[in-house]
């Protein structure tokens, strides 16, 4: 991929790569995004698909970190600010960079992290680990050092979607 690619080519690259991931390409392979101030990977196993933000479906009485519903392609997905959730308040939805990351349909639910923009892939073998804080819940499953000696942490999408306080969305 050349290092100056259009919105749609690196679209088409990463559909591609999942595609490839689910016929059993390398599970090094990270799919790497941000939230309003972490950086985050996660394994590209456990990702659906990356879309641009749709309309979404405010519901009443629900979190600040729930972001509404959102149809895609005639299904409905819970959507969740990740920013949000995370305590680092909302994420800016006016952003042309916000994207969805659905969950893989091995995790049996229809959700959607909203996050503020993708980084792109990741290899494993960049990264130095980096080790788990004792206090982080089980879905972060630990952090990355980079070359550049930013910190990434890990998401576990299956944890996280196991987790009660995340599907929780009652306010």
């Amino acid at each position: 991929m050349s290092k100056r690619t259009s919105l749609r080519e690196f679209q088409q690259y990463l559909t591609k790569r999942l595609a490839d991931q689910a016929l059993g390409g390398s599970s090094s392979s990270l799919l790497s995004f941000q939230t309003r101030q972490m950086r985050w990977v996660v394994p590209l196993s456990e990702v659906g698909e990356i879309l641009p933000l749709p309309a979404l479906t405010s519901v009443p009485l629900t979190l600040p970190s729930f972001a509404g519903l959102a149809n895609i392609r005639g299904n409905l997905h819970a959507v969740t600010d990740f920013a949000a959730f995370l305590g680092e308040g909302a994420t800016p939805l006016a952003s042309q960079s916000v994207r969805l990351i659905l969950a893989g349909a091995k995790s049996g639910g229809n959700a959607a992290l909203l996050v503020a923009r993708i980084l792109g892939l990741k290899n494993l073998d960049d990264f130095t680990p980096g080790g788990r804080s004792p206090d982080a819940p089980a879905w972060n499953t630990g952090s990355f050092l980079d070359s550049e000696g930013e910190t990434w942490h890990c998401l576990d999408f299956d944890l996280l979607l196991s987790n009660s306080q995340f599907m929780n969305i009652a306010a």
